[in-house]
């Protein structure tokens, strides 16, 4: 048993589904596998991605908001239905896991703010879409009317974009320590979080999307975890992705990891966030950060699956 360990498990999107209906059935997955966790004696802590959920979400809102007359919903507003969304369809899930596998504990979700700096370079170049796809034409009276910035989205129209901004010190985290000393498996930090800055001694939201895997990571270092375990889509991480000479990554020092980061092995979009977030954690706690998907999630931390982050061999 390893009743004092304690992990963060950052799901990835394949875990969630893009409609309710799916989502019910996804999570079901997902809590088998963390269960397993819980009844080894790990404390647990289960992040999660919404880029579907919270786009659904502003979508909808907007599209209200255009043709209904009702009012506007700020995105940081939106990232928090997500949480409490998500959440709910994971407790559910995890209460029935361990009702079915005998195991004492409840799930609880925390709906989680993450502090940013109202200063981060990432504020003057938003980048990251969300919500519906307009013309050229809708896009302009946008920025004029509501002073978002609109960008052209692959050529399928103009999207609003907004800023990705690095994750500070996630707020809720006495309470999600807490939670986890009383022998709670913690749902936290849905979606990157809900970015806030600090404004004469109080928080407010921001338009923003944190990285989800670099709030993980931020979380796992702040509540002294002993694992990272970050899940996708993919069994382990792979130098030469998709190439004939694809090699497959079973373990990794810190300045391995660095090098690969520089020689630009990782795709900006997908793995490479998720070698930083390790990175920064293995950095911060010397201890084991974890790659995998979430069939292979327990084989990774016995070092049969998956791909291993340690600080140093």
């Amino acid at each position: 048993m390893n009743k004092r360990r304690r992990i963060v498990i950052a799901l990835g999107g394949n875990a969630l589904g893009n409609t309710p209906t799916e989502q019910l059935e996804n999570v079901k997955k997902a809590a088998k596998s963390i269960a397993r966790f819980v009844k080894e004696g790990y404390e647990v802590v289960v992040t999660h991605g919404n880029g579907p959920q919270v786009g659904m979400i502003n979508q909808a809102l907007e599209y209200s908001h255009e043709n209904e007359d009702t009012p506007s919903v700020p995105f940081a507003e939106c990232g928090a239905m997500s949480q409490g969304y998500i959440g709910y369809h994971l407790q559910q899930a995890l209460q029935q896991e361990f009702q079915d596998e005998g195991i004492t504990k409840s799930a609880i979700t925390v709906v989680t703010q993450v502090l940013v700096d109202a200063k981060d370079p990432h504020f003057k170049n938003p980048t990251k879409p969300i919500g519906t796809f307009y013309t050229k034409e809708e896009a302009l009276e946008l920025e004029k009317n509501n002073g978002w910035v609109m960008k052209e989205d692959a050529g399928r129209g103009y999207r609003r974009v907004v800023a990705s901004p690095e994750p500070l010190k996630i707020i809720e985290k006495k309470v999600i320590a807490d939670l986890l000393k009383k022998g709670h498996v913690v749902i936290a930090a849905g979606g990157g979080g809900i970015p806030v800055v600090r404004k004469w001694n109080k928080l407010r939201g921001v338009d923003a999307v944190i990285d989800k895997d670099k709030t993980s990571a931020c979380l796992a270092a702040l509540i002294h975890a002993d694992i990272l375990l970050i899940l996708t889509a993919v069994e382990a991480v792979y130098l030469h992705y998709n190439t004939a000479n694809e090699e497959k990554i079973k373990k990794m020092n810190v300045k391995e990891a660095n090098q690969h980061i520089k020689n630009h092995e990782f795709s900006e979009g997908s793995m490479l966030p998720k070698i930083e977030a390790c990175v920064y954690f293995v950095k911060k706690r010397k201890k084991e950060a974890f790659i995998t998907s979430l069939a292979k999630a327990y084989q990774a931390i016995q070092g049969t699956e998956g791909t291993k982050i340690v600080w140093r061999d």
